[in-house]
């Protein structure tokens, strides 16, 4: 299996940025698609972006030209400018695959916050 840690998470001013990233241990060879989504309170999880192996990126509407999403090996990474209030959630990272190109896995970190605010 694989499993997913992030970092990165704070509280950054409307206007900032921050940085998340994402770890991931375990069968890394695994992995096919990577992506960032995120949720906030009384709402469901939505889709920030994803990231396949051949690096094809896909954006929520809602981040496009704002954020960036990359990955370098079995990192994820998610850069995060002109923060705006409605992107405070707690920001998940999300991966699946095929275990020995035979099992398919999805793998979920536990999340980390980002709150926007004055």
């Amino acid at each position: 299996q694989v499993q997913l840690a992030e970092s990165g998470g704070g509280l950054v001013q409307p206007g900032g940025s921050l940085r998340l990233s994402c770890t991931a241990r375990g069968n890394v060879d695994s992995i096919d698609d990577m992506g960032w989504y995120r949720q906030a309170p009384g709402k469901q999880r939505d889709m920030v972006a994803t990231i396949t192996t051949g690096t094809n990126t896909n954006y929520a509407d809602s981040v496009k030209g704002r954020f960036t999403i990359s990955r370098e090996n079995a990192n994820l990474y998610l850069q995060m400018n002109s923060l705006k209030s409605e992107d405070t959630a707690v920001y998940v990272c999300y991966a699946n695959g095929l275990i020995q190109g035979v099992s398919p896995f999805e793998s979920w970190g536990r999340g980390t916050q980002v709150t926007v605010s004055s």
